[in-house]
């Protein structure tokens, strides 16, 4: 006894798959429009190639194979298609992603092209509501939150400078790290100003600070022959004093002194 294959033409091309497509369009095209404003790398032409894209292939995913489907041996999983379009679309973000020095820009523009393309997919899958609160919410984010960017600042501590100075050769710079974290900060930023012969110079004694500025200055006399100078910027919400404590009590640390924000070192 044989088994036919019923082969039909594929459904899926009507009205309603046209709108599902006309939404993505428009809601991928609204997102575009507010990055070319903004002149951003990718703009209105990309955001909305990307929406519709995504879109397509979803209603292809649903209705593109019905021809070849039989019940009992050939299946399709939709849900595939949609998972691919979240890992294509990596390669579209990290060609907008480009560091330079420790600035790192096109984070927010791959992040709006990964959400535009879930937009496209919602609005090819039928889910219309959930495309356009997407792209409400997005239009949110832009703006309504924008001006927390400002203000984020004035909440966070200001950064603080430190000028260290070790002996050289006992591999103290871990350690210096370790007492920086252990105070409750990161280091932003590490810079070395090399080694310094102090074989014929006097001992130097602790000079006062000043109650006027924030610099702290703290040494100890006797320094040796070779010393090691590095600059480190820490950030975090630690008690600088207690630091400064921490790191004089330090064997090996012969000289600390700190300064906050743009102030200068005394």
């Amino acid at each position: 006894m044989s088994t036919s294959i019923l082969w039909e033409e594929p459904t899926g091309q009507g009205w309603t798959q046209v709108g599902e497509l006309a939404v993505a369009l428009v809601l991928s095209s609204a997102i575009g429009l507010e990055r070319e404003i903004r002149q951003k790398a990718a703009g209105l032409r990309t955001y909305t190639i990307v929406g519709l894209g995504a879109a397509l292939f979803v209603l292809v995913s649903k209705y593109g194979f019905t021809d070849v489907l039989s019940p009992g041996r050939v299946v399709v999983d939709p849900s595939r298609v949609a998972a691919q379009i979240v890992s294509g679309l990596g390669f579209i973000g990290g060609g907008v992603i480009f560091m330079r020095r420790d600035t790192v820009r096109g984070l927010t523009t791959a992040a709006a092209l990964w959400l535009t393309a879930g937009v496209g997919a919602a609005a090819g899958a039928g889910l219309g509501l959930l495309a356009l609160l997407t792209t409400v919410g997005y239009f949110v984010v832009a703006y309504a939150l924008r001006p927390l960017t400002h203000w984020m600042p004035a909440l966070r501590t200001p950064p603080v400078t430190y000028r260290i100075e070790y002996l050289d050769g006992r591999g103290l710079l871990r350690t210096v790290l370790d007492v920086c974290t252990g105070a409750g900060f990161f280091v932003a930023s590490f810079s070395g100003t090399g080694r310094h012969d102090h074989s014929d110079s006097r001992d130097l004694e602790a000079p006062e600070a000043s109650d006027a500025s924030n610099v702290s200055n703290v040494s100890k006399a006797g320094r040796p022959d070779r010393t090691v100078e590095v600059v480190l910027t820490l950030h975090g919400r630690g008690n600088v004093n207690d630091l400064t404590e921490q790191l004089v009590a330090t064997s090996g640390i012969v000289a600390v002194a700190y300064n906050r924000a743009d102030d200068e070192f005394s």
